[in-house]
C-alpha cells in the first residue's frame, strides 16, 4: 500500500492541452477567481493613477459628449427626443454605449497587450477579456449613478418621466451588453495576433457604429424620417440594447421585444464563436504575436 502511494503524483492540478472543440472551464475560472480579482483592481487603481482629475474623467466625458450632442443633433439638427429633455436622452444613450464600447475596446487587444505575461505564467487565458468587462463596470456604475442625478433634477423641475414595470430587467440589459462586447472583441482580439491594422481601425469602427447603433436618436425618427434605410438600424443589435435602455430609464418609446429576442440569439452566436476563436488562437499565437 505504501509503495503504490508513493508511486502516484501529489500534484494539485494538472495543465494539459485542451481537447475540446469548444470550452469555457469555468471551473478552472474559478479557481482562479483571486487572480481575476486581483486583475480587476489592478485595472480600476491603474488607469487614473497618474492623473490630475482620477476619476472624474468617468463623468467629464459622457457629460461633455451629452452637452455636444445635445447642441448639435437637437438644437441645431433639430432632432427630437419627444416629451424626454434632450439633455436626459442623450445622457442616457451614452452611458450605455460607453459600457458597451469600452468593453469591446477593451477586450480586442487581449493577446497583443498580455503578451509578456501570457508567455511566462500559466492561467485561464479568458480571465483577461473578463478582466475588462467586470472593472468597467465600476465606470458604468458611476456614470449611472450621475444619470440618476441629473433624473432627479429634470423630474424635479417638472419634465415628465417615469420607470416603468421592465426596470428591474435592466441589469439583464447590462449583461448583454457586456456579453456582446466581450464576444466581439475576443474575435477582433484572436484577428489582431495576425493582422495587426485592425487595431488601427477599433476606435474609428466604433465611431461609425454609434451612428447606426440609435444612440443620438430614437429608432421610431429613422423609420419615419427615411424608411428606406430603416434596415440598417433593425438589423443592428446594439440599436435594440440602446433603445430597450431608454425605455426602461425614461419610459420613452415602446419595448422591442422582437428586436431583443434577435438580440439576445445574436449575442449567444457571438459569443460562442468568439470563445471557439479565442481558445484555438491562445495554442499558438505566442509564435505570432
Amino acid at each position: 500500500m505504501n509503495q503504490t502511494n508513493k508511486q502516484q503524483p501529489d500534484w494539485l492540478f494538472e495543465i494539459t492541452p485542451k481537447n475540446k472543440f469548444f470550452s469555457l472551464n469555468l471551473k478552472e475560472v474559478w479557481r482562479y477567481r483571486d487572480l481575476l480579482s486581483l486583475f480587476v483592481k489592478r485595472d480600476i487603481v491603474t488607469v487614473y493613477k497618474q492623473t490630475v482629475l482620477g476619476p472624474l474623467w468617468y463623468l467629464i466625458q459622457p457629460l461633455f459628449t451629452s452637452i455636444t450632442f445635445t447642441i448639435v443633433f437637437n438644437n441645431l439638427a433639430g432632432i427630437s427626443t419627444g416629451v424626454v429633455p434632450s439633455f436626459l436622452f442623450n445622457l442616457a444613450s451614452i452611458t450605455v454605449w460607453n459600457y458597451f464600447t469600452a468593453c469591446f475596446t477593451g477586450t480586442s487587444n487581449t493577446f497583443v497587450s498580455n503578451a509578456g505575461i501570457f508567455g511566462k505564467v500559466y492561467f485561464p487565458r479568458i480571465i483577461a477579456p473578463l478582466t475588462t468587462v467586470i472593472s468597467n463596470l465600476l465606470k458604468f456604475g458611476i456614470q449611472l449613478f450621475i444619470f440618476f442625478v441629473f433624473y432627479a433634477y429634470f423630474y424635479w423641475k417638472g419634465a415628465p418621466l417615469h420607470f416603468n414595470w421592465a426596470i428591474p430587467f435592466f441589469p439583464f440589459t447590462v449583461i448583454v451588453m457586456g456579453v456582446l462586447g466581450l464576444g466581439l472583441g475576443m474575435i477582433i482580439s484572436s484577428l489582431v495576433t495576425k493582422y495587426r491594422d485592425l487595431s488601427y481601425l477599433i476606435g474609428f469602427g466604433v465611431q461609425l457604429l454609434m451612428y447606426v447603433s440609435a444612440v443620438i436618436y430614437p429608432m421610431a425618427l429613422i423609420e419615419e424620417k427615411i424608411p428606406e434605410y430603416a434596415w440598417i438600424i433593425q438589423y443592428n443589435p446594439l440599436a435594440y440594447i440602446v433603445e430597450t435602455s431608454r425605455y426602461m430609464l425614461l419610459g420613452v418609446g415602446e419595448l422591442p421585444l422582437g428586436g431583443m429576442l434577435y438580440t439576445l440569439i445574436f449575442t449567444f452566436c457571438i459569443f460562442i464563436f468568439g470563445v471557439l476563436l479565442f481558445n484555438r488562437t491562445e495554442k499558438s499565437f505566442i509564435d505570432t504575436v
